[in-house]
This record gives C-alpha cells, structure tokens and sequence, in this order.
C-alpha cells in the first residue's frame, strides 16, 4: 500500500489568511516565550503558596486540589486558607506558611449558603473592609462549563482582577466528569490562569469506595478523568465520616516532600482547623535517643517499609542532614546488602569530638 502525502485544499490567499491568524494569536500570547537561559534563573528549591522550607502542599504556579468525602471540611479548610492568603487570618494553617495575595476570587458554586455560613464563623465586623477590599465570592453555578470552554476561568478570574481562585466544587464546574475531554479541559483552564499567575485551589471528591475497600490512598482514587490531578503539583486528601471532629490528611502527590499523615482537628464552632498530633521524621528522630533507621521512620510515618515509603522517609531525612538538624551514622559493614543501615540521631546526642552518643 503506497501513502500518499495528504494535499492541501486551501487557495493561497486562504493559506496566508491562517498563517496571520496564527501569528495573531503567538503575538498576543508572547510573553509566555522566554530565551533558553530563564532556566538559571529558576529558583533551585519548591516555592510554596503554603508549606515551609521542602514541606510543601500547595507549590506557587501548580494548581492545588483538595479532595475527600463530603462532610471531612474541605470547604472549612479551603475557606481558612482563602482568609489567611488575604491576611484576615493569622499567616500560617496547620503549621505551615501561607503566602499573601492581593485579591481571592471564591468560587461557591456547592451549597453556597452553607459555605457562607461556614466563612461567616471564621470572621467579625472588624473583618469586613479587609473582606471587601481583597475577597469576592460568587454564589451558585457558573456561567460556562469547565470542561468545553476552559478560557471562561481565566476570563473571571481577570475580570474579578484577582490573584488566587478557589473552585469549590469541581463537580460544579463541569458535565461528565469521566470524560477525558472533560478532564483535559478542566486541566486546560487550571493551565491558563496559573501561567497567567493566578494561583489555582479545586474541591474534589474521590471515587465511591467498595465495602470494605479501605482509605482511598492514590491518585486512581480521586474520581473522574486522571487528567483533572495530571496537571496539579499538590494533591491533599482528607479522610473520615461526615462531621468527623478529628480527619486524617494525607498527602496523595507532592511537589517536594510529603507531608503527613495528619490527624485535624475540627472545631465546628469556631471554624478553625489544627492539627492534633504532628508526627514527621524529625519529631521522630528527637524523641528516639537510640536513634532511627529509614526503615522504620517509613514505618511510623507511611504505615510500612515498603520501598517507596522509604524514599519519602529518606528525601525528609537527607533534607534535615543537610539543614544540620540530624546526624547520620553509617552502619557497619557485614550486612545482608553488604552494609547494615544507617541510623540517625538528633544533633543534641553528638558527643563534642563528633560521635553519636548510643554507646
């Protein structure tokens, strides 16, 4: 069978008419082009809209999703962290760092008198000109459908001039959610506002659990298209039964360590989310004067030793190595790998001339 090269069909002028358009378009998007050399420019280590040195949930420039069972608070976690981003709220949720923006666009298209309520037990009078100034929030559906008009995000999110948006919820914002043309065009209006610089957060939920299935644990678990989570940096899952006052958070997909599990705690009076028991390689290591393995660092941390949860543990240890927080001790030769493993120890056990203190 001989292929044939496929012809063009369109007149020369019909040709040159498409060739302007498309430099039409290039030019009006022209600043998303950058000579080779940006790259140095880059910053070396994850910049964070929320998270602390290499512990990030939220990475500046990737969309942030939130998801879980309805009734876990994911609306009162967002809303908490759309307050502290504008400054009405105190500069850090959970422990971690929240950086400030100018304007917060919330998208309440869930239940919007409920997430009202829920925004109204966070604030006070005083808040009120701080609220107008830098925090819009639009009530109900939205006027087009994510997944087949994805340039309608990026058009609010500008006419509101706002510099961070929250989608609560994504099932809200389009039809069909299973469609991979759905969640490519979800991921596509997520894209189009975070080059254009504004910070994308979306509310989602995870698929329907079999009895006795478990805690859903991976990204296959967040319901829909995969290319809705494809293109986010940070995927947080709260996990419990609806009006839980204590949920597990677990970091499903990281753009640097991973943090957690968390245990939090809802104060449903109040609005306001803290963590019960924060438990990371270093709060481990510290309280160990033994000192720890990798191995069972994953343990505590990830619920087994398994291969992948050890990387994660070691990726937070070699970080706090480096950061002269930890001591690294090397183990002795002769083990079945050849080496036995290394333990760490809190930098407070050195002995003066450099040893650990274990014997």
């Amino acid at each position: 069978m001989t292929l044939r090269p496929v012809e063009n069909t369109g007149t020369e002028s019909e040709l040159e008419a498409d060739r302007q358009g498309y430099e039409a378009l290039i030019e009006l998007n022209r600043r998303r082009a950058h000579p080779g050399g940006s790259i140095l420019d880059a910053p070396e280590t994850v910049s964070s809209v929320w998270g602390t040195e290499h512990q990030s949930l939220w990475a500046r420039g990737e969309p942030f999703m939130l998801v879980g069972p309805d009734g876990t608070g994911k609306t009162s976690l967002g809303e908490q962290l759309a307050l502290a981003m504008i400054e009405v709220h105190q500069s850090s949720l959970l422990g971690y760092n929240v950086e400030p923006v100018g304007r917060v666009l919330y998208l309440a298209c869930d239940r919007p008198s409920q997430a009202r309520r829920s925004m109204r037990r966070m604030v006070t009078e005083d808040d009120r000109a701080q609220l107008d100034e830098r925090l819009m929030v639009w009530e109900g559906p939205l006027p087009f459908d994510l997944g087949s008009e994805p340039g309608g995000l990026l058009a609010m999110a500008r006419y509101y001039r706002c510099d961070a948006l929250f989608v609560d919820s994504v099932k809200d914002g389009a039809a069909d959610l299973s469609r991979e043309e759905t969640g490519l065009g979800i991921n596509r209006a997520f894209q189009e506002c975070v080059t254009e610089g504004i910070e994308v957060a979306a509310l989602h939920h995870q698929r329907k659990q079999q009895n006795g299935a478990g805690k859903p644990n991976r990204l296959s678990d967040v319901y829909g298209s995969r290319w809705i989570v494809a293109g986010c940096g940070s995927v947080v899952m709260l996990w419990g039964e609806a009006g839980d006052p204590v949920v597990e958070l677990t970091h499903l997909k990281q753009p640097d360590q991973t943090v957690g599990p968390l245990q939090l705690v809802h104060d449903h009076e109040h609005g306001r989310t803290t963590v019960l028991e924060r438990v990371d390689a270093l709060t481990l290591i510290e309280d160990a004067s033994s000192g720890m393995t990798a191995e069972a660092i994953a343990e505590h941390l990830f619920g087994s030793a398994e291969p992948n949860n050890i990387r994660k543990a070691r990726r937070q240890i070699d970080a706090l190595v480096k950061a002269g927080r930890v001591h690294r001790q090397d183990g002795a030769r002769g083990g079945a790998s050849g080496r036995e493993a290394a333990t760490y120890y809190p930098v407070s056990l050195l002995h003066p001339g450099g040893g650990s203190c274990e014997d």
